[in-house]
């Protein structure tokens, strides 16, 4: 009795049941089916999430999506973003980039910096909605400034190359600066094509060694393709790791 009475305890903390899936994810599945259960929104959010994955609990793509839309009709944001994903995507449902894009534009309308970049995204490649270079543009800052590192690397990557803003390198390299502090491996990779270009290979070298830790194999591949181009001798020896660890992943 004592075991189940710290359960119900615990599924009533959103950020005490978040830090029982680092630790125990099949007891924490547990209390968050009890918390969903008992209208906990944040326990809703993150069996939806759990579902999705299989993470503690069998995956179940239809019933993730089904507990998004309770948490997000009750406004849990992230939830509704979740929503965007699974119909961008067509975890659970059929794919509608669309309907993904509206659920999208609401979460980033109360201001979630994953719906800004997701919405974002879909303007920049017209998926859903027009192409629409500058609004992505107007997202992605909006995003930055509100401290998404991934989408601070994209602001970058427009400033860098002047795409429908004037180009502004010293900003472009701040911005790179600040995706790679957050943890963006691909920001992490631009700011060590900065550093390089500086002739700070030290310091290059370290930032490409922790994009790669972190990189998934599509970035992986094209980064490792990319280091084959560089200038200098150190940063193209890169190449090799990269690729090795690209075949590591594709193995798993």
């Amino acid at each position: 009795m004592a075991d189940f009475r710290l359960r119900r305890e615990e599924v009533l903390d959103g950020e005490r049941l978040t830090a029982m899936l680092e630790e125990s994810p099949a007891r924490a599945a547990q209390a968050i089916l009890i918390a969903a259960g008992e209208g906990v929104l944040e326990a809703q959010a993150l069996l939806g999430q759990i579902l999705l994955d299989g993470h503690g609990i069998a995956q179940d793509q239809p019933l993730a999506l089904r507990w998004f839309e309770i948490a997000a009709g009750q406004g849990h944001l992230m939830a509704r973003n979740m929503l965007g994903r699974c119909h961008e995507h067509g975890w659970g449902c059929v794919a509608s980039a669309e309907l993904a894009a509206r659920h999208y534009q609401n979460a980033a309308d109360a201001g979630l910096d994953w719906a800004m970049y997701n919405l974002a995204n879909l303007h920049a490649t017209g998926r859903g909605i027009p192409e629409n270079q500058a609004q992505a543009l107007a997202l992605y800052r909006r995003a930055a400034e509100s401290g998404h590192a991934k989408s601070m690397n994209l602001l970058g990557r427009y400033l860098e190359e002047g795409r429908h803003c004037p180009q502004d390198l010293p900003t472009a390299r701040d911005w790179y600066r600040r995706a790679a502090e957050g943890g963006d491996f691909r920001g992490q990779f631009s700011h060590a094509a900065m550093l390089a270009d500086e002739g700070r290979i030290d310091d290059a070298l370290g930032w490409l060694r922790k994009a790669l830790d972190a990189g998934n194999v599509n970035f992986l591949r094209i980064a490792s393709m990319s280091l084959l181009n560089a200038q200098h001798p150190q940063i193209r020896a890169m190449a090799d790791a990269y690729k090795l660890r690209l075949a590591e992943l594709v193995a798993l």
